[in-house]
């Protein structure tokens, strides 16, 4: 698995997925809702710390400079 995002992406994924944190533990949104602000930060979270994104293989995408 070799690493297809930057750091300034990885930073605004970790990020993003921390900021959504909050919601979900103030209980702002719905059951449904939660699950999938949940689900779409577990997703962010993943992808910032290992610094690999499934979509990005897909589509030929690198944020990173090594190529």
């Amino acid at each position: 698995m070799k690493t297809n995002i930057g750091l300034l992406d990885r930073a605004i994924r970790t990020l993003l997925a921390l900021a959504i944190l909050p919601a979900y533990i103030l209980g702002v949104f719905n059951a449904s809702a939660e699950l999938a602000l949940i689900s779409i930060a577990g997703i962010l979270l993943w992808t910032g710390i290992f610094g690999f994104c499934p979509l990005y293989m897909a589509l030929d995408v690198r944020t990173n400079r090594h190529r």
